[in-house]
């Protein structure tokens, strides 16, 4: 199921009888057919595990379930939205900056500090992102939330890439992250840009960067 961009900031999904898809609360802007809206306990296949993960860090998300027969369009807060076709891969995203997806994508969570150790844990409380990333990973399409427009950044072994963490969006492919630091360990208080911290990206696949580095 492809989402159709409708411009920057609204795309539009046909649902169809037998297919699934999840959005978050409050993304629906408006509807054509028979379409229905319920809550979703368990935030797609990757269950109660999954739900977990994010209900530890206070990263819960809210999802809807979509079926029915009908057309829907979706948006949140003004935000740009980025569409996301995945073919096999695992995409990693902030769950908060999930608008919808396919529901044949495996959802589940995975925290950044078992790549970053310690600076894991720094990255989340001087930056003000999230120590879990929400991965959605199979065939199918997803729409993902950002400031000010997105722009992707190839990742090729041997050329990493370096991005301040606030403007960090998702990433895909077979990538590697670890956060490092210009500054010594006094000048980073209070400091959360990419002045002084720089999230390294390695390996092959893709980075998705937003214009702002304004949080959700």
């Amino acid at each position: 199921m492809a989402f159709t961009v409708l411009n920057s900031r609204m795309v539009q999904a046909r649902v169809a009888p037998g297919t699934t898809l999840f959005s978050q609360r409050g993304a629906m802007l408006a509807y054509t057919g028979e379409v229905r809206f319920t809550p979703s306990i368990t935030g797609g296949q990757g269950g109660v595990r999954g739900m977990i993960g994010r209900r530890v860090t206070g990263e819960a998300t809210p999802l809807m379930t979509v079926e029915g027969d009908g057309t829907v369009m979706f948006g949140h807060g003004g935000h740009h939205v980025q569409v996301i076709d995945l073919w096999g891969e695992t995409l990693h995203v902030e769950a908060d900056r999930v608008l919808a997806f396919d529901g044949t994508l495996r959802q589940g969570t995975v925290f950044l500090g078992s790549q970053d150790g310690v600076m894991g844990v720094v990255r989340g409380q001087m930056t003000g992102q999230g120590l879990f990333t929400t991965t959605l990973e199979g065939n199918g399409s997803a729409a993902v939330l950002a400031h000010g427009g997105v722009i992707e950044l190839p990742v090729v072994p041997g050329r990493p890439v370096h991005v301040d963490p606030q403007a960090y969006v998702a990433h895909r492919g077979e990538i590697r992250t670890r956060l490092s630091t210009a500054l010594g360990w006094r000048d980073m208080v209070g400091r959360g840009s990419g002045e002084a911290f720089q999230l390294e990206l390695s390996g092959t696949g893709t980075v998705y960067v937003q214009a702002s580095e304004e949080k959700l």
